[in-house]
């Protein structure tokens, strides 16, 4: 029985997702299970309630919140929901691709499971996986890719070894799919008339404070420049962050959004830039902005060239600076790299939402592509399938029904990359 003298407040939380602590060293990107609610009592007295007695009830109030509040999750789908088990004997496991670049990605995502990503753990329908099991998978199929000369043979061992996942998208159409690529531009490492809009490196004022990306200004963490701010006021200007500077406004926004490219002078000399970091700006696409006010007629990213071209500075930034978001680069020494730290594999690598899909894993997709006549004009769209390594992620791929696939570099990839946009299926494979 409480004593009339005080008053009983209680506060209930909803029940929310947590993180079990299976070991110390690992790192969680999914969530688990759910904790009973959370319920904090307080009781004040009527009258005369000492001081100290408030201070310990505020301090447990902060904290019992703290507790409810840990863990829940950045999406509103349950990670139950987003991988649904199927009968493998259900897939052909057809591939258009050679087995090299297959081979080769594979021992990518191997050596990220044996360095930085060794300690990580995912949520995949009921299970738990390690990035050990993730790595055992992958060991297997290569041993297996190696050995196995027919598509029949393949798929009779993935239905033995394999346990397979759809990955449910967004909506009823399924996973949609779209490309990136990496650019070639031409360039200069001075200013001149030609080359004269820069790409910058990592401004010393640019912080991070937890997940945020701002500067600080008067003492004050506020966010920073925006695209508009960067390119048309320049503020970034006579600060020397430029590594190189190239000669149209349109393909540098291409390369913000592709993140990594080539940069061919005047010598012949080819460099290649990398992400390095963001403004921390919210992305909007482009494209579809330009679709909804009527200046293109298709997402195809050629429309979106061929309504710049010719177009005065000013116009062309009017459009581009619908995208606050601004990427600074960096020199690579090798090829492009995705998000593992591993160096990505043209037509092998997709870029997923690591909320979600585990990172490095082994994938199965099947969609449409566009395929090309000599002039670059696509001629029809063919069904494709073939196996992928999830190594990288982007700003716009956000939750389980994003995929972005990498094309690779040259005339090809920047054609398929910019006209793909195909709903498909996104398959994950665990050895059992």
């Amino acid at each position: 029985m409480i004593p009339s003298r005080f008053i009983r407040l209680t506060l209930l939380a909803e029940p929310v997702p947590r993180m079990r602590d299976l070991s110390a060293s690992s790192t969680y990107v999914q969530y688990a299970s759910s904790p009973p609610p959370c319920r904090l009592v307080i009781l004040r007295k009527r009258n005369g309630m000492k001081r100290w007695l408030n201070v310990i009830l505020l301090l447990i109030f902060v904290l019992s919140l703290s507790g409810c509040l840990r863990g829940v999750p950045k999406y509103p789908v349950k990670p139950s929901d987003v991988f649904i088990p199927i009968a493998a004997k259900d897939i052909d496991f057809a591939d258009d691709l050679d087995t090299d670049s297959l081979e080769l990605a594979i021992e990518r995502s191997i050596n990220y499971y044996e360095n930085a990503g060794r300690n990580k753990v995912y949520r995949v329908a009921d299970r738990l996986i390690s990035a050990q099991q993730l790595k055992e998978t992958l060991k297997t199929f290569h041993a297996i890719v190696r050995k196995t000369g027919n598509k029949a043979d393949l798929n009779k061992i993935i239905v033995a070894e394999f346990n397979v996942y759809r990955v449910a998208g967004s909506t009823t159409n399924g996973v949609l799919f779209t490309g990136y690529y990496e650019p070639l531009l031409e360039g200069s490492l001075k200013r001149t008339e030609k080359y004269r809009y820069p790409l910058y490196r990592v401004p010393p004022d640019l912080v991070k404070k937890e997940s945020q990306i701002g500067r600080m200004n008067n003492g004050k963490f506020v966010p920073y420049y925006s695209r508009r701010e960067i390119d048309v006021e320049r503020v970034l200007q006579e600060k020397n962050l430029e590594l190189v500077w190239v000669s149209d406004p349109v393909e540098l926004f291409s390369l913000h959004i592709q993140g990594s490219g080539k940069i061919k002078l005047e010598d012949g000399t080819i460099l290649t830039v990398g992400f390095a970091q963001t403004n921390g700006r919210p992305f909007r696409s482009v494209t579809k902005y330009m679709l909804e006010g009527g200046r293109i007629q298709s997402f195809e990213a050629s429309y979106r060239h061929e309504f710049l071209k010719g177009k005065s500075e000013q116009e062309i930034y009017d459009v581009l600076s619908h995208n606050e978001r601004y990427t600074f680069f960096r020199f690579l020494e090798k090829d492009p790299v995705g998000s593992l730290g591993e160096s990505v594999t043209p037509d092998r690598t997709i870029a997923t939402d690591p909320d979600y899909f585990p990172e490095g894993a082994l994938a199965f997709i099947s969609l449409r592509k566009p395929v090309f006549d000599a002039d670059g004009n696509i001629k029809e769209r063919v069904n494709f399938s073939r196996f992928v390594l999830s190594q990288d992620k982007g700003s716009a791929i956000k939750g389980p029904g994003r995929v972005d696939i990498f094309c690779g570099f040259g005339t090809k990839a920047e054609n398929t990359a910019g006209t793909l946009k195909e709903d498909g299926e996104l398959y994950l494979l665990l050895k059992k």
